[in-house]
């Protein structure tokens, strides 16, 4: 059984530091402790579970001695939250399948540091595991902000062909030449707009608002092509960004929303699927490879867990959110996307210098094949 404990999180410039003076977050470990602890701002408190090293009645051995201190780290909350719950998933899974070898830590909410930061620190080894974005791991892969294209994919089960396919194959085998394993992907659900302003009815009620993107091009120049000024900032900041006026709306997947009490300070809600939001499970090379055939394999099925669990928990909760929607929004708009459509095909042609035309192309001829058959 996995009890969840809290304490301190000190870690953000230092964890590089450390890293440089040759303290590994992937250490080894000597304590017979395989609880998961859950770091979050500044809550204190550590509640432990100890293994119980003897053997059983039926003379069997005890669980392994914690070979591995593992911390993952990501930018929304544990519970309530696909990120959370696919983190706890992976935890489960490699934990029980080890025989109690790994510990693992979580870091949520940016705890570790804001989410850039920690695919830097994963990519040098001082955090061992992070979930970001794939369109913020575009500035090292560009390749990466291909599936955040408008309106690309037209629902979840599209957007999973392509992620379980060749091409999401080939998009996960490019993480390693970026210092990372990129081990499988965890949804977020599809975007929706936001704003203080105005309902959103149709394209032109989007020129001349302010709104925040991820730093992503394809993401930053579809709003441009709607005739917004876009602000980009971390996803932990929304929240401040909107209610100090300094930004008149954004796009998130609605449980992303309500992960950070956007609706709080949101009076508009426009339903537009406009973009499919996911993140890599991503793990540092050099300590995935350092591991034996038999962990490896354990990581590779944990991922797939925590792949299942984030779809899973977006599907149980989707119409839920959306009726939510209606009670947290002053209006709840569902506009004819199709002026929406025409209005940001420009964007294709736009980015493809960026993130390559192959990859654009290999997105919508599988789809198109897909959809065929």
């Amino acid at each position: 059984m996995t009890k969840y404990g809290w304490k301190l999180s000190m870690f953000t410039a230092a964890a590089l530091f450390l890293s440089a003076c040759g303290v590994e977050s992937g250490n080894s470990g000597n304590n017979d402790e395989t609880d998961v602890e859950v770091n979050e701002g500044n809550n204190n408190v550590v509640e432990d579970e100890t293994n119980n090293n003897e053997a059983n009645n039926n003379g069997e051995a005890a669980e392994a001695e914690v070979e591995y201190e593992w911390q993952i780290g990501w930018n929304s909350g544990l519970d309530d939250d696909s990120k959370g719950e696919a983190a706890k998933a992976f935890a489960e899974h490699v934990m029980e399948a080890s025989n109690g070898r790994v510990d693992i830590e979580f870091f949520p909410n940016e705890t570790y540091a804001s989410s850039p930061e920690m695919i830097d620190a994963v990519q040098v080894g001082a955090l061992d595991m992070a979930l970001p974005g794939a369109n913020e791991l575009a500035g090292a892969i560009p390749e990466y902000a291909a599936l955040s294209l408008p309106f690309l994919t037209e629902g979840f089960e599209e957007a999973h062909a392509v992620l379980d396919g060749p091409v999401g194959d080939d998009l996960k085998a490019l993480g390693e030449e970026q210092g990372f394993i990129t081990l499988n992907d965890v949804e977020i659900g599809f975007a929706q707009i936001t704003n203080s302003v105005r309902p959103i009815e149709e394209p032109s009620d989007l020129e001349g608002l302010s709104i925040r993107s991820p730093n992503d091009v394809s993401l930053i120049e579809t709003f441009n092509a709607l005739g917004s000024s876009v602000s980009t900032m971390d996803y932990t900041e929304i929240y401040s960004g909107l209610s100090q006026g300094v930004i008149d709306g954004q796009f998130n997947p609605l449980l992303s929303i309500y992960d950070q009490n956007m609706q709080e300070v949101q009076d508009y809600l426009a339903i537009t699927n406009h973009t499919y939001y996911y993140s890599y499970f991503i793990m540092n090379d050099d300590l995935f490879n350092s591991l034996d055939e038999e962990l490896q394999e354990i990581v590779r099925e944990g991922s797939e867990h925590a792949r299942d669990a984030a779809r899973d928990f977006i599907a149980g909760e989707e119409e839920a959110a959306i009726e939510r929607a209606e009670d947290e929004f002053e209006v709840v708009t569902y506009p004819d996307l199709e002026p929406f459509q025409e209005a940001v095909l420009p964007v294709y042609d736009e980015v493809s210098d960026v993130m390559g035309e192959e990859i654009i192309a290999d997105m919508q001829d599988f789809l198109e094949e897909y959809r065929n058959n």
